[in-house]
């Protein structure tokens, strides 16, 4: 999804965009954003908390005068953290695979991948507010973003109906339904692994304990303790690796497969909601057109004025909204193909290296009774 265009609309590259640290006090996270000047190799650092992002999406969202910004799929950022939240399984049910991992890695990659995603877009790039997000070392939390007027629209429970309104365009009935089925295979996959991932997590934790419990047999007392006490500890050593290759495979899973799915699931999610705001307008049109065949002599110019307005405006959301469309399933296919990659040579790389770590603890329990 980078490209020449959008980078060249940002005082920085958009490539370079890097949080490289993140540090909490309290309930506040604030993440350091890193990235280098074009032409330059000059470097740029900025401190970031989480309403400065949510600050950003809502400029994202309001812009004026940007004809078609109502088809743009935008970024999806990811949801607020939970810091002081100390029960894991309960900050996975709000973040997922955001929610785990050690000293919040995982939530900064995706943050990280938002800004990236964003600076590279060629039309969300240019929006003035993303370059003084970050180059400018003052926070821009304290000023208040205006709520875009189609943010969330599809939570409203009164444009419910709205969802299920059928498309004159083929085009994007078929993809509203493709986008239904692919929404929520997505969540149900990304659930699933989160399952894998925790059950993981659990089972390291009961072979730590169950390694250091081993500890407690050792006896000198006599040479059949002695004996004993050997195989004890040396079943221990191969617990451990076991908790070992556990939270190994864990962190793979979280680091790579974890966070594609869930970009994969929140990027639908973003679809839809674009999807819908196109349903809304086409519902507006319909309506217009209806007014204006009832209208009468004296208020019809006025209406079909008014028609040509908004059907100009609605075809030019549609034509923004197949580019975006497009662009949107040749970049995920590329991001899901990465995320996979990265997961299948790393999970190999683990199997081969605990796989020689097992042959030498059965060396090393054949040598105890040759002895």
């Amino acid at each position: 999804m980078e490209g020449s265009n959008a980078e060249a609309a940002l005082s920085v590259s958009a490539s370079s965009i890097r949080i490289t640290d993140v540090t909490q006090d309290g309930d506040v996270l604030t993440f350091a954003i890193a990235s280098q000047k074009l032409n330059s190799s000059a470097g740029v650092c900025v401190f970031r908390i989480y309403e400065d992002f949510d600050w950003l999406q809502q400029s994202l969202f309001s812009q004026e005068n940007l004809p078609g910004l109502q088809g743009i799929i935008f970024p999806p950022l990811p949801s607020k953290a939970l810091p002081s939240q100390s029960n894991t399984q309960t900050k996975a049910l709000k973040l997922g695979f955001l929610a785990l991992g050690q000293d919040w890695q995982s939530y900064c990659k995706a943050l990280e991948f938002y800004l990236q995603q964003v600076a590279a877009h060629p039309t969300l790039c240019k929006c003035k507010a993303l370059d003084s997000f970050l180059i400018n070392s003052e926070s821009p939390g304290k000023q208040r973003g205006r709520k875009g007027i189609f943010n969330r629209l599809s939570q409203a429970v009164e444009e419910m109906r709205k969802e299920s309104h059928k498309d004159m365009d083929n085009f994007f009935q078929n993809e509203r339904n493709k986008n239904t089925n692919l929404a929520a295979l997505s969540k149900v996959a990304t659930e699933k692994l989160l399952d894998v991932v925790m059950t993981e997590e659990k089972l390291a934790l009961a072979c730590g304990h169950f390694s250091t419990s081993l500890h407690l047999c050792v006896n000198q007392d006599d040479a059949a303790a002695v004996a004993f006490s050997k195989v004890c500890l040396k079943l221990s050593d191969v617990i451990e690796a076991a908790k070992r290759n556990f939270e190994k495979v864990a962190s793979n899973n979280l680091s790579t497969l974890g966070l594609g799915l869930d970009l994969e699931s929140r990027y639908q999610e973003a679809e839809k909601e674009m999807l819908f705001r196109r349903t809304c307008k086409l519902i507006e049109l319909e309506t217009v057109k209806k007014g204006t065949e009832k209208a009468k002599a004296n208020k019809r110019e006025v209406m079909e004025a008014f028609q040509t307005a908004v059907e100009k405006e609605f075809n030019l959301i549609s034509s923004v909204a197949k580019q975006e469309i497009e662009r949107f399933h040749s970049s995920r296919v590329n991001m899901l193909k990465n995320f996979l990659i990265g997961w299948c040579e790393l999970q190999l790389n683990t199997a081969k290296e605990f796989a020689e770590l097992y042959s030498q603890h059965l060396e090393a329990c054949r040598n105890i009774y040759s002895e």
